[in-house]
């Protein structure tokens, strides 16, 4: 059922990530323009993602009519993972999803504007109508009322709570002017307050070097507990990575969350190596006309931030670099109830995203 309300008036809220929770949505690789090759190894990367996830949840995988058969040999074995046939553009659950809210004994989805990362202005493909259907029929499946938050533009990816009262988002996406150009900073934070049921929007300035989301809040910061953050780091001054996350820094040790807690904030250091696309994978890709198109030598915006926490687990991109193993070392540390699952990520970040980006969670009581 559509509703005509809000979460803030029903009060409903968006809980933090590392609640527990029923389940996880991701949909199925198969965009030429995303996945080089037909999708060939990033399907093999979200079955791994996929079957870690379904250890300790249900897990809905979405493809369309032509490709359903695909995941229900995938996954044939595995009874965790449930095939639902929804068509969308490309493969980014999270963005496209609906955001998920709760009261404590119920859920209800939100249905956000979805318009390929900035539309005509500076939007990733030309056609995203199916991408923007996909919140309401994910709802419907799952038989979940639906809030419609139309005409507001917004990614699951750009917002992240700590199910206490605080959102972190970043100014370079939420004020970028593909999406939302006719709003302020103030109007756009009276509207997340009132539909994720908040009541602190934490702005900081930036996410990942050459994040072609604008900078989603995501890759660069996220609650791991109450006033506990990772942020992405580097100490190398020559990187533009180190203006952004040390101005992310001054912002978090400036500022309080909801309950007015000052924040503890652990440095996850990026790859030491940049990933970059090569020539070979250059060739797997085709692309629509209007698609944003990738060049040999991109830097692409890898991040351990990106990770997904699961009820009995934490998923961990991987990038065959020396910091790999120190990003799961301190992720280890902070959630040491939950095995973690370092899973190389490459195929999925040339498509242009990461763990994060492929998964959206579905609370209890679904």
């Amino acid at each position: 059922m559509k509703l005509e309300t809000t979460p803030r008036n029903d009060k409903f809220h968006m809980p933090a990530e590392y609640d527990s929770h029923r389940g996880c949505i991701m949909i199925w690789p198969v965009r030429p323009g995303s996945w080089p090759y037909e999708g060939r190894e990033a399907k093999k990367v979200f079955t791994e993602v996929a079957t870690a996830i379904s250890e300790s949840e249900k897990l809905w995988m979405l493809a369309d009519e032509e490709h359903i058969h695909e995941v229900e040999e995938a996954f044939s074995d595995n009874n965790n993972v449930i095939p639902l046939q929804i068509p969308t553009d490309d493969a980014w659950a999270r963005d496209v999803g609906p955001t998920f809210v709760v009261d404590g004994s119920s859920i209800r989805g939100i249905d956000w504007q979805f318009n390929a990362w900035g539309g005509d202005f500076d939007g990733l493909y030309a056609s995203w109508e199916r991408d923007d259907r996909a919140a309401s029929a994910i709802c419907q499946a799952l038989n979940v009322d639906v809030y419609d938050a139309h005409p507001f533009v917004l990614e699951g990816g750009s917002i992240h709570s700590d199910g206490e009262g605080t959102i972190l988002v970043t100014e370079a996406c939420l004020l970028s002017k593909g999406r939302n150009p006719k709003m302020t900073k103030e109007e756009i934070t009276e509207k997340l307050c009132e539909y994720l049921g908040a009541t602190k929007v934490i702005w900081l300035p930036s996410g990942i070097y050459n994040d072609e989301t604008n900078e989603h809040v995501d890759n660069v910061c996220a609650f791991t507990g109450p006033a506990e953050v990772v942020l992405a780091w580097t100490d190398d001054k020559s990187d533009p990575q180190y203006q952004m996350s040390k101005a992310c820094l001054d912002v978090l040790e400036q500022e309080v969350d909801a309950k007015g807690r000052r924040f503890i904030v652990h440095k996850l250091p990026i790859p030491k190596s940049h990933v970059c696309i090569t020539e070979e994978e250059l060739q797997g890709y085709e692309f629509e006309e209007g698609e944003d198109v990738r060049e040999v030598g991109e830097r692409l915006a890898a991040s351990y931030v990106n990770f997904y926490i699961s009820n009995g687990g934490v998923i961990v991109p991987q990038f065959g670099d020396e910091n790999d193993k120190v990003a799961l070392n301190i992720l280890g540390e902070l959630f040491p109830t939950r095995k973690l699952y370092p899973i190389y990520a490459r195929a999925i970040i040339v498509g242009g995203g990461n763990i994060h980006c492929i998964t959206q969670q579905v609370p209890d009581n679904c």
